[in-house]
């Protein structure tokens, strides 16, 4: 069994607060994530609306050797964000990795994951950490003089603003070091239409998804958020490149988070998620200005989809 590293902040509570007190109601979308919120974006990556985990699975088994050939093999590979890792292995068995070190938000859904990705390799060593990787995280001493390729799929890059991509970005370089590599996974601009019908599937696992923060909220903060209540929206904003996800009141209500009170109007909604999507010169751009050089970019036949290889760009003179 791996031993797990536990850095997680128990900010929970004062991001809701916070957030709730704003004019336009938000919830960051790393909340998403305890258990229950894990195991719906699972079973979310397999609805058929869904289509950006099985083209980059699809990306990475089509291109595993042309990744390994920009990477170098025998890397160590840290994944951001490493849900149940269901990806992973189709890279590390490409970069014919040694060393796993999974980072993610949700330390039981991690536990579990990691211990079962330990046990069907098991000349594996799997280092997992539960923790936020929007935050400084320390790596494993273990790992100290490895050379590291960083693995960012699923298109969680999209989750952040630009601005907020290129610091995160950023921080990974300084994390990974110079000698760095990234296979990271960027989603594309394309209809409108099939990227609501994404974020808003037929079955309702998408909804509910979004309304378990509410659950969360009850269940941990002492509230009682009358999630009955509340509808999930998904809407794409053209002019900003986005979808972004809600939860609107169908009726003015109240509720009560942490000894707090909160008051919404029929249709206020809570911010809960963005999603931007990119095109190809904008996600090069987007390394660039974040510290990394492009090496490599595939998509699919139907250009939903892309997977890239970054290289850090070290510390350089620039005029």
């Amino acid at each position: 069994m791996p031993q797990l590293i536990d850095v997680l902040v128990g900010d929970f509570e004062q991001a809701v607060l916070t957030g709730l007190a704003q004019p336009q109601k938000v919830i960051p979308a790393r909340f998403f994530y305890d258990r229950r919120g894990s195991e719906l974006f699972e079973q979310i990556t397999q609805l058929p609306e869904y289509y950006p985990t099985r083209t980059e699975t699809a990306l990475l088994r089509a291109h595993g050797e042309d990744i390994a050939r920009y990477t170098g093999t025998g890397r160590t590979v840290v994944e951001f964000g490493s849900g149940s890792s269901a990806k992973t292995p189709l890279l590390l068995s490409a970069v014919r990795a040694n060393t796993y070190v999974p980072i993610d938000i949700s330390g039981p859904f991690l536990a579990d994951a990691a211990a079962g990705l330990a046990k069907a390799y098991p000349n594996l060593k799997v280092l997992p950490i539960a923790g936020d990787f929007t935050q400084p995280l320390r790596l494993p001493d273990a790992i100290a003089a490895d050379a590291l390729l960083g693995f960012f799929p699923g298109s969680t890059i999209g989750n952040f603003a630009p601005r907020q991509a290129i610091d995160l970005l950023r921080s990974f370089a300084a994390t990974l070091g110079e000698d760095a590599r990234l296979v990271i996974g960027i989603d594309l601009r394309k209809n409108p239409r099939l990227i609501e019908t994404a974020y808003d599937d037929a079955g309702g696992v998408t909804a509910a998804f979004n309304l378990n923060l509410l659950h969360r909220i009850n269940n941990e903060l002492d509230g009682d958020v009358p999630i009955e209540l509340f509808e999930h929206r998904a809407v794409w904003q053209d002019a900003l490149g986005r979808i972004e996800m809600h939860l609107a009141a169908s009726r003015d209500l109240s509720f009560e988070v942490a000894g707090r009170r909160f008051a919404m109007k029929a249709g206020e909604t809570i911010h809960t998620e963005n999603s931007y999507k990119y095109r190809p010169e904008e996600a090069r751009l987007l390394a660039r200005a974040s510290g990394w050089e492009p090496m490599a970019a595939w998509c699919d036949a139907d250009a939903l989809f892309s997977l890239h290889v970054w290289q850090a760009q070290g510390r350089k003179l620039e005029p």
